[in-house]
């Protein structure tokens, strides 16, 4: 194929292209043929990609020039095999087979047209073309369109030189693609911005403050321009300067960055400055760009780089010299850094490796201007021109392949985290002047790249990172352990360990009462705390030199010396204090006379108490600089070598943490809300935890037990120590936890009042919003309406001003009803009695929308016509005393005239109408209303006006017909006028017809002349039948209007949005004054919109989403309908197809859904301007009715300008490029979707990781690049492409890696994180800009915002029961859990929704997620960590929502959870966690941690509370301990034992962390409905499902501490209508529940079996039920929650399932969901990567369940009472039996089993035998009895288990005496008893049916309220088969 490329003529071709024919392989890429343009360019392999244009090309020519498009394809296939000639990149071979066999067809089909050579046909085509497009095409089309013709025209050359001969290109051809050449330079195809177009140039471009950012940035006349080095062959090598065209270009040039990075980075730093600018200055007189505009940037961009500088105390290398170009400079180095950040990819997770990096360019760019020489070689700085691929080649690649390799040791996050440098470890490397040993260029031999002694190997490249023994970390370790809890929040700890130490000592007293720590020996006593203090101390700062021993290589000397000197003075303290305290007791014994002989005959008593003060003088200098906390800032931000070495001893010097203290309002006020919070939990913990039990535990400890039950091997223990600790040890735990329920108790209140003081919920209803709409306008003006000018309050309230405000106010409120009609919330006539005109020039009176005047006019009509009296101020009165009413009468009044007079023709008939107003008008006045008119006429008045309406608003197609129709009743509406209403009516018709003669028939026929005349082509006015409309609906509304609107989701936004307007939020800015902002959505895989097939896809009940989705939202689909079948719209089939796709797509969790939300920000900023620049004829006339002039056409031009100005939003689809070639049909919906959503959203972005495979010496190497993507005309269109180091995904967390990689291309100053699975509303939208105002507001201390935190609705909350609740908790901690964490707490974080970043901050300090792999897997949360420790601020506002999904299904919902459990998990260990628990102030610090990782200890601890409760209960039990303290008469009559223990069962209900919910549904619903929808939660399980959770964070947050195993869990956001096999809810829930839960069960069970306690009391039930609670929630609630969870034939299947899963054997490619085998390895996975503490760990653990045997046996009837340790021995001899039988039975089966069956059931009857012989010995000589057998099952089950247990800690062990199969075998036959046993109840209630309907009845609740009947669906009885 490559010898045709010369070919030059037509036949030549065809004979090449057949000969080729011949030789290539015949196979047929799997292309669909029906779209050809997608299979040709769009499908092009990656190593290919430079022919894709050309197909491109040849796809838009075919139409117009078949034969030329063949060329084209022809010349592309020519092209790839030149590419690769052997196809040996992937997928070539099939690709170019493909092209070819359409070539082979289309040479004969592709006809010639202008000629009959392909030669002649090309020349003449390009040359047409030309003429036709390109030629004058500057001055016609847009920069877009002229974009592309270029593109074509410059390919279409690229193909005539490959078919025409060079000789025979003629000059005039060759001068035409040099233009065409030219203006493609010019024409490329654009972001926002085409700054290189000519001609006919958009209105962005014509913005003043555009092009003086333009002019500013090109300003390069005094710069040294950069040189290119030419060699002709020769010795002698010349130079030229290449010229440059801005800054960027120049700063490009000098430092080799990619075209696409500057081109971007070029828009990105004009739309800055500009947006910037425009906020300082007005329009006029706008010439060029202000000096503070750039110095503004210059402070915000370089903040980051100063103070790094600073805390390294090195000079910045931002210099300007005294005579230079200041503003210029300055854009150099902005330009610079923006270019680096740009190219940077994942470094830029690394803020202070840029600044290194930037340091040293900057240096570079100085000397080049200013000639300096280099400091290390003496020379003058070059200014050579480098290629463009220079920087990342020798600077980002080489620090990308260290993270490549240290991800590679990350192994998946398998390996510990102590064996890897993550983006922290490396980040922090420049944190210490040790970088700069990096030098510049980089040293790649230097310790960053490589260990002291690792070696390079030779065949690496020499910018490669050398490989060679890891390099320690950095600053800290993340070790799995729980002790960083301990060592990150240790004052927290130690606060509440001397607290109950002090609280027990007083307790202790004799008189047990608080005025005892008066008590001098009870002072003294509770001064032992300090010792106490000084071990925890000690035990610190042994956790800071364990914790910290792998990085102590990279910390700096002095923070060793401080570590070692911590340890030293705490050792001391540790000698000293109880020394000292000896000296002060004054009859010492035991420990305290051991240190008292240390003291010798220093016996001073004041000892003690100088040490205290000693020890305590650091804490007391704290104190005082706690209660400063400017001081504490200045002085820990200060990098005075002075102040560094005072606060060194306080805490370590570190970059980031430093002056992280609130002003003193907010310090004060979390202060307070501590202080009392920790005197009601020490109040209660001593009154109910600690004094009850008191007294109870001194009559224990001095109680002489002999009567032990089984053998005691203590039995001369002193004071019981044992018992003691049984009864304190679930105590202690609960006085730790109970802090988390204060704090929910705390919040509640706090959230509630802060929540009402922000006037939420004060609009909840309709009847709240009708009450105060009158209020509405105003509210809105003041709020959502720039203010040109600041008015006074008095004078506002003037009549132009109120209707002003009202026309305002009606545009945004019209679209904002338009859009809901759009969302098909509202029905057609729910949107006309909601809108409100958008002229109300026409009638005097404010004009509200009908919903608020519904029956106001029949009302009045009833009114007038029972008015007895003759005064007219009475009735009036009446009609006043309802504002609406007396409105709605007056504007029936005016438009009705208005309507009658534009209707008639004749001036006569006109007069008539005028005279009766006039009547009307002066009887008011006058008060002679009653007496001129009767008012009993007005009912027929009314039935033939609404008649009239109607007919007027009929669309009658004969218009003879018509125009009689109305004539008629007009007639008879005058008629009744004149005669019935008015008494003078006659009078009136008589002054206009004075000639009338009295004959009867002179008189008809006069009177049928009148009214004849009527202009119905008024009729057919937009805005003339709007007025008709509504006056038809003024007289016809009924009451049921005040309903409207029915669908609930439109009422909940419309009163959120009018009570929104009564909040405290910033007033709006004009949109040119406003912050810009972007939104970036990460997107991977997830669904875009339903496939047709997606939609009406049943399940295994027959149900589609699209019959599901009908019956849950039955008014939007009966909308839905009316909308598509409107006649006026037009729908076809295949658009109603693709509605529906759409209606279902926007009611699930899917991008369409969330570009849609977004993209009305977009809609939003276009009205704001066009009322902003429209003017009055817009605000008053409407801007829908507009029918724009050549002004107002260019006002639409100029919002669309400002909002492309102002809005940016980018979409992150990872994976877009490999999905446009994919050939799976799933891949391919997601890129024609996503592709649809470009062309329908023109300035929607998308940004992928596009892979190349590019072949480099030989070989196939990928390639990586960043591309940016817009919509075309039918294809989408690269914008930006940027090549990358590697493969950025695989080096961290995927999502916060896609956010990263699109980051670049977002653009403004704010920065909107939007996950896509969100929502958005567009009357939300329109309040984005008072919110952007939040960044700017002044605050106290004159800090701004970092973050903006918003809250959210939750959309899915109608789906089902659990969706619900799930609802509603996610509704509390968006809503008042966030408000009380920004204020007062100031610990509120970022939690990964709708926040908004202030983006220029963020990007220069690492991004808006951390990305280290499975240490930042809340990925979202650390961007708020990072944000908070580098110095910002985060706050919450409630006046704006933005919609969000959650998960709807049980299964879901538990992965989901799960997932955050992981999260908090990996928190506890991460770094951000120790240094901000570490430099936090203590009640910040408390906040900190009961809001992230606190919350999860504590939900550990309460699952620990049971199970160590249950544990001291059973020791009790089995020891016989229990029974003689319950023998004792005082403990009997006291019961204060019993309440103690009671106290802790309340906890464990967990009833009061519903407080949150409950108040704020209170304050937004009322609180009659947070009671009921409470109850009905209860009602419908909801504890069971929150109680089951606890166990779901319990269990995941445990093990990822002591384990690691933390992945992203993919939780699906599908609509859950499914049953969930008993298979699947067992492989999920089996080790973080079942077993557990049957733990407790058999817990449980012995102690009710062999318990005595409390049988006589009440609270014995109330003491267990929350256990037995919890225990039946842990094993049932995921088949009560499992749709037809209890349907029989589904159980019978489940079962079927289940045995064959079990049965499978497994093996290596066998899924876990195929085989129990594969499953039980993968449940063990944490172990085999866990260390040996871990696995050590867990066999203690395992350790616990062998107490079940040694208690049991000693209680058998066979035992005889004896308590010798042989009986538990020869309970060990059975047992090792059992399990030798066992082995024997399962080796006999593998060995005997196939080939010796007989030999097998020998055996087998043997054992029987053997078995049943032994029973009977066992039965009548030793004693044995049945109840024997059931104890013994409960003794040897637990024990079997914990050989499990450990025989799975120590696999390899196992594995190396072959006893591995026999442990697996065990845990097969223990996973059958426990899936029967909880089977068995499932089975049982199966049989009967109305337990399904009433499980189905629960689980569907929310449904059923909507309508919907669930039971039939679930069944499949479908009603409409074609729904």
């Amino acid at each position: 194929m490559a010898s045709t490329s010369g070919t030059k003529s037509d036949v030549d071709m065809r004979s090449s292209l057949s000969r080729s024919m011949t030789k290539m392989p015949t196979r047929i890429v799997d292309l669909s043929n029906d779209d050809k343009t997608v299979m040709d360019s769009e499908l092009v392999p990656s190593s290919l990609a430079s022919i894709a244009p050309i197909l491109r090309v040849a796809n838009e020519i075919e139409k117009e020039n078949p034969r030329v498009a063949y060329l084209c394809r022809f010349h592309a296939f020519e092209k790839a095999h030149k590419m690769d000639p052997s196809s040996t990149g992937r997928g070539v071979r099939q690709f170019k087979t493909y092209l070819l066999h359409r070539l082979e067809k289309e040479e004969s089909e592709a006809k010639h047209q202008l000629s009959q050579r392909d030669p002649k046909e090309i020349l003449l085509f390009f040359h047409q073309y030309y003429e036709k497009n390109v030629k004058e095409g500057e001055y016609t089309k847009k920069p877009e369109e002229m974009a592309k013709v270029c593109q074509i025209a410059s390919v279409l050359y690229e193909v005539l030189k490959m078919v025409v001969p060079q000789n025979l290109i003629a000059p005039q051809t060759q001068r035409i693609a040099e233009d065409v050449e030219t203006k493609r330079n010019q024409y490329t195809h654009y972001n926002i911005l085409p700054l290189y177009a000519v001609g006919v140039k958009p209105a962005i471009m014509e913005l003043p403050e555009i092009k003086a950012a333009l002019q500013a940035l090109r300003n390069v006349d005094n710069l040294p321009m950069p040189r290119i080095h030419l060699n002709d062959g020769g010795t002698m090598s010349s130079e030229r300067i290449k010229p440059v065209s801005d800054i960027l270009d120049w700063v490009s040039s000098i430092f080799g960055f990619q075209k696409g990075n500057v081109a971007n980075q070029r828009e990105h730093l004009i739309l800055l400055l500009a947006n910037m600018d425009v906020r300082r200055r007005s329009v006029e007189n706008y010439i060029q760009l202000d000096n503070d505009t750039v110095q503004q940037l210059m402070d915000k961009i370089f903040k980051n780089y100063r103070s790094w500088c600073n805390y390294l105390h090195f000079k910045s290398n931002l210099r300007f010299p005294d005579r230079s170009n200041e503003q210029q400079l300055q854009l150099i180095y902005i330009a610079l850094y923006l270019l680096i950040w740009g190219e940077a990819s994942n470094i830029r997770f690394m803020p202070e490796c840029l600044c290194y990096i930037f340091h040293n360019m900057a240096n570079e760019v100085f000397g080049i201007l200013y000639s300096n020489a280099h400091p290390v070689t003496g020379a003058p700085y070059q200014n050579e021109a480098r290629d463009e691929e220079y920087f990342l080649r020798t600077v980002i690649t080489p620090i990308f392949e260290v993270l490549q390799k240290e991800a590679k040791r990350n192994m998946s996050g398998r390996a510990s985290h102590s064996r890897w440098r993550n983006y922290d470890d490396l980040n922090e490397y420049f944190w210490s002047k040790r970088c700069f040993t990096l030098k510049w260029p980089m040293n790649f031999k230097s310790d960053f790249f490589r260990h002291s002694d690792g070696i390079q190997p030779a065949n690496e490249r020499p910018y490669q990172a050398a490989t060679g023994r890891r390099k320690p970390k950095t600053n800290f370790v993340e070790i799995r352990t729980f002790w960083h809890l301990f060592r990150s929040f240790d004052r927290m700890w130690i606060f509440f360990i001397l607290a109950f130490q002090a609280m027990l000592i007083v307790a202790w007293s004799p008189s047990g009462s608080l005025a005892a720590f008066f008590d001098e020996d009870v002072f003294k006593n509770v001064l032992s705390i300090f010792i106490t203090s000084a071990f925890l101390n000690f035990l610190q700062a042994t956790l800071d030199i364990i914790l910290s021993w792998i990085a102590w290589k990279s910390l700096k000397c002095t923070q060793i010396v401080r570590y070692l000197l911590k340890f030293a003075v705490a050792a001391a303290w540790v000698v000293v204090l109880p020394i000292g305290y000896s000296s002060s007791v004054q009859n010492p014994t035991g420990l305290v006379k051991f240190f008292n002989s240390w003291a010798g005959d220093w016996r001073h008593q004041p000892f003690y108490n100088y040490a205290i003060a000693l020890y305590l003088l650091p804490n007391i200098l704290a104190a005082v600089i706690f209660l400063l906390p400017p001081l504490r800032r200045r002085m820990e931000r200060s990098n005075l070598w002075i102040i560094t070495l005072v606060m060194w001893w306080a805490q370590p010097k570190l970059y980031i943490g430093r002056g992280m203290h609130e002003d003193m309002f907010s310090l004060l006020k979390y202060t307070l809300f501590w202080i009392v919070l920790l005197i009601s939990k020490l109040a209660f913990s001593y009154y109910v935890e600690i004094a009850p039990l008191v007294g109870p535990t001194k009559l224990i400890m001095d109680m002489s037990i002999t009567n032990y039950e089984w053998h005691e091997f203590f039995p001369h223990a002193r004071y019981n120590i044992g018992v003691v600790i049984a009864i304190w040890a679930p105590i202690v735990l609960v006085y730790f936890m109970d802090v988390q329920i204060w704090y929910a108790i705390f919040s509640t209140l706090f959230g509630g009042i802060h929540g009402a003081f922000s006037h939420l919920g004060e609009i909840r209803t309709l009847g709240m919003l009708r009450s105060r709409f009158g209020s509405v306008p105003s509210a809105f003006s003041r709020r959502l309406v720039p203010s040109i000018e600041k008015r006074s309050r008095k004078k506002e309230m003037d009549g132009t001003v109120i209707r002003k405000n009202i026309a305002n106010f009606s545009q945004v409120w019209n679209e904002f009803i338009h859009s809901m009609r759009m969302e098909d919330l509202i029905s057609n006539r729910d949107r006309d009695l909601l809108l409100v005109p958008s002229s109300s020039n026409d009638v005097s009176v404010v004009q509200w929308p009908p919903f608020l005047l519904a029956s106001k006019i029949p009302i009045a009509l009833d009114m007038a016509k029972d008015f007895k009296g003759k005064d007219d101020d009475d009735l009036f009165r009446k009609i006043r005393s309802d504002e609406y009413m007396y409105s709605a009468v007056i504007e029936c009044y005016e438009t009705l005239s208005d309507i009658i007079s534009g209707l008639l023709e004749d001036q006569a008939d006109k007069s008539i109408v005028k005279q009766i107003c006039d009547e009307i008008e002066s009887s008011i006045q006058q008060k002679t209303f009653l007496n001129n008119f009767r008012m009993s006429g007005l009912p027929p008045l009314n039935e033939r006006l609404e008649k009239f309406l109607k007919l007027l608003l009929s669309e009658e197609e004969d218009v003879e017909n018509f125009k009689r129709q109305i004539i008629n009743v007009l007639q008879d509406i005058m008629e009744i006028i004149t005669q019935d209403v008015m008494f003078n009516g006659y009078g009136i018709l008589e002054s206009v017809h004075p000639h009338s003669h009295l004959d009867t028939d002179m008189e008809n026929v006069k009177k049928a002349q009148r009214f004849e005349k009527v202009n119905t082509n008024l009729t057919v006015d937009k805005s003339w039948r709007e007025k008709v409309l509504r006056l038809h609906l003024l007289l016809t509304v009924k009451e049921s209007a005040i309903n409207v609107p029915q669908n609930l989701d439109a009422r909940r936004r419309i009163t959120f949005f009018a009570n929104s307007l009564f909040m405290n939020m910033p007033e709006a800015p004009k949109v040119r004054d406003m912050l810009s902002f972007s939104v970036l959505t990460p997107y991977y895989k997830e669904d875009v919109l339903y496939s047709d097939e997606e939609l009406t896809k049943e399940n295994e009940d027959g149900i589609s989403i699209l019959f599901y989705l009908q019956k849950i939202y039955p008014d939007e689909w009966t909308n839905f309908q009316d909308r598509i079948n409107d006649p006026k719209l037009g729908y076809n089939l295949k658009d109603k197809l693709e509605c529906i796709r759409q209606w279902v797509s926007y009611r699930g969790q899917t991008l369409s859904r969330t570009v849609r939300g977004m993209m009305y920000y977009r809609q939003a900023l276009e009205l704001q301007c066009l009322l902003e620049l429209a003017g009055d004829s817009a605000i008053f006339g409407g801007f829908r009715s507009l029918e724009l002039s050549e002004d107002e056409k260019k006002a639409f031009e100029s919002a669309q300008a400002l909002a492309d100005l102002k809005f940016t939003y980018v979409v992150s689809c990872q994976i877009y490029g490999a999905q446009k070639k994919s050939n799976d049909s799933r891949d391919q919906s997601c890129y024609n979707n996503i592709l649809k959503l470009m062309l329908v959203y023109p300035s929607l972005r998308v940004a992928y990781i596009d892979e190349r495979e590019d072949t480099i010496d030989g070989k196939c190497q990928r390639t990586y690049y960043s591309v940016l993507v817009k919509g075309g005309d039918t294809l989408d269109e690269e914008i930006y492409r940027i090549k990358l180091p590697g493969n950025p995904t695989q080096i961290g967390e995927g999502k916060p890696e896609n956010q990263n990689h699109a980051i670049v291309f977002t653009r403004g100053e704010a920065l909107q994180t939007i996950d896509m699975n969100q929502d958005n509303y567009f009357e939300e939208a329109f309040k984005m800009r008072n919110v952007l105002e939040e960044f700017l507001k002044p605050r106290r201390g004159n800090r701004k915002p970092t973050i903006l935190g918003l809250r959210e609705h939750i959309f899915t909350g109608s789906v089902s029961s659990l969706a619900w609740f799930m609802s509603n908790q996610e509704t509390s901690f968006v809503t008042i859990g966030q408000r009380v964490l920004a204020n007062p707490l100031r610990v509120r974080f970022h939690y990964g929704h709708p926040d908004i970043f202030d983006r220029i901050f963020h990007i220069t300090r690492g991004g808006i997620s951390k990305a280290s792999k499975i240490v930042n897997l809340s990925e979202d949360v650390f961007a708020g960590y990072n944000s908070t420790l580098r110095g910002g601020f985060i706050t919450h506002h409630e006046y704006i929502q933005v919609g969000k999904g959650r998960d709807v299904g049980m299964n879901q919902i538990s992965l989901f959870e799960a997932k955050v459990a992981n999260g908090n998990g990996e928190q506890t260990l991460s770094r951000d966690v120790y240094r901000l628990g570490r430099r936090f102030d203590f009640f910040r610090m408390l906040s900190f941690y009961f809001t992230t990782v606190g919350f999860y200890l504590n939900s550990m601890v309460t699952v620990l509370t049971v199970y160590v409760f249950l544990y001291g209960r059973l020791y009790m039990v089995m020891s016989g301990v229990e029974r003689e303290i319950l023998e004792n008469p005082y403990l009997r009559q006291t019961k204060a034992l019993e309440q103690a223990l009671a106290s802790q069962s309340v906890f464990q209900l967990g009833l009061l962390l519903v407080l949150p919910m409950v108040m704020e549904i209170g304050l937004e619903k009322g609180f009659r409905t947070a009671l009921g929808d409470f109850i009905i939660m209860q009602l419908q399980l909801a504890s069971v499902f929150f109680t089951f959770q606890l166990g779901t964070k319990a269990h995941y947050f445990g093990r990822t501490i002591l384990h690691g195993g933390s992945k992203y869990r993919a939780t699906g956001r599908g609509f859950v209508v499914f049953h969930a096999k008993f298979a699947d809810n067992y492989r999920m829930y089996s080790r973080s529940h079942f077993v557990k839960g049957l733990e407790l069960f058999i817990l449980l069970i012995v102690y009710q079996v062999y318990g005595q306690s409390y049988r006589s009391s009440n609270l014995f039930f109330f003491i267990t039920v929350s256990m037995w609670f919890l225990v039946a929630s842990w094993l049932f609630a995921p088949f009560v929650f499992n749709p037809s969870g209890f349907d029989w034939q589904k159980t019978v299947d489940d079962w079927v399932d289940w045995k064959r899963w079990m049965g499978n054997r497994g093996g290596i490619g066998i899924h876990p969901d195929k085989s129990w085998e594969s499953w039980w390895d993968e449940e063990q996975e944490h172990l085999k990567h866990t260390n040996i503490r871990g696995k050590v760990l867990e066999i203690l653990l395992a350790l616990r369940f062998f107490v079940y045997q040694y208690g049991i046996v000693y209680h058998l009837d066979i035992s005889h009472h004896i308590k010798n340790v042989l009986v538990y021995a020869l309970s060990w001899v059975v047992m090792v039996t059992a399990l030798l039988v066992l082995k024997m039975v399962s080796m006999g089966r593998r060995r005997f089993g196939t080939d010796f069956q007989l030999m097998f059931r020998i055996l087998k009857a043997l054992l029987f035998l053997g078995f049943m012989s032994v029973m009977t010995v066992l039965f009548v000589v030793c004693g044995l009895t049945i109840s024997d057998l059931f104890a013994a099952t409960l003794a040897f089950l637990p024990t079997g288990w914990a050989i499990l247990l450990i025989g799975q800690a120590c696999r390899g062990l196992m594995k190396g005496v072959g006893l591995w199969q026999s442990i697996k075998e065990l845990g097969r036959a223990y996973e059958y008893v426990m899936g029967l046993i909880l089977f068995t109840p499932i089975a049982v209630l199966s049989w009967f049916p109305f337990v399904s309907e009433f499980q189905t009845r629960l689980l569907f609740n929310q449904a059923f309220s909507r309508g919907l009947q669930i039971s039939m669906i679930l069944s499949g009885k479908k009603l409409d088969k074609n729904a």
